[in-house]
């Protein structure tokens, strides 16, 4: 029996990744082309503190508050709040971080009456509560679970029961989606289903959600290749 949930991280799956994004951010924050050298995933060998991260010697919070504090001091300014990076990074155009690949698996997932929801550790810190007015793809989501105010953090059981509580469904109903493997192996302990995103592999990776909630695989019609800087 396929999935009657979609379960979905925001940043990193919903949305493409501030290591996506680096020429955008310098070319907003006029910065000299290649100024932005850390590039987590992508390129882990050169970027140490995504690895003491991902050993679990720091949190993800630490990760993205030094680099928030690194890009302010690159203007010469103080930055304490991780939504300064992304809402300076961003500038004004909110919809082009999101993963067009996203928006066509919500779509088929709603078409096909499946529940939908968003379990962060941190929608509303690093990405500041105004987003939800200014993306209306937030609106589409059944359920929203946001550790910010609910001071749970994944991969914690709790996390992932607070959303099949609001949602109405068993675990084992829904497909969890995260770029944190931590988190993958926190949602299949508490019983759900769960695939591990892959930001370098965007569309194999949605392809596979879209298998376990019995639907079918494809591109979105609207992808773009990711940027090259």
């Amino acid at each position: 029996m396929s999935a009657q949930a979609l379960v979905l991280d925001f940043g990193g799956v919903v949305t493409r990744t501030l290591f996506e994004t680096h020429a955008q951010t310098e070319h907003v924050l006029g910065l000299p082309p290649g100024t932005l050298t850390w590039r987590g995933p992508f390129d882990p060998e050169h970027d140490p503190l995504w690895c003491e991260m991902q050993a679990g010697r720091i949190s993800e919070r630490d990760y993205w508050m030094t680099r928030t504090r690194e890009v302010g001091r690159l203007l010469g300014e103080d930055w304490d709040r991780m939504e300064t990076l992304v809402r300076r990074a961003r500038g004004a155009d909110v919809q082009a971080m999101i993963r067009p690949q996203a928006v066509h698996t919500i779509d088929a997932a709603q078409a096909a009456g499946k529940r939908l929801a968003l379990l962060s550790n941190e929608l509303d810190l690093f990405y500041g509560a105004a987003l939800r007015d200014e993306l209306p793809l937030l609106a589409r989501f059944d359920v929203i679970v946001d550790a910010t105010h609910t001071g749970i953090l994944k991969p914690d059981r709790r996390a992932y029961a607070l959303v099949t509580v609001q949602l109405g469904v068993a675990p084992a109903e829904c497909v969890f989606v995260d770029d944190q493997w931590r988190n993958v192996e926190g949602a299949r302990d508490a019983g759900m289903q769960a695939v591990h995103f892959d930001v370098r592999q965007p569309q194999a990776s949605y392809d596979l959600v879209l298998q376990l909630l019995g639907l079918p695989p494809g591109a979105a019609p609207s992808a773009r290749p990711p940027p090259t800087g």
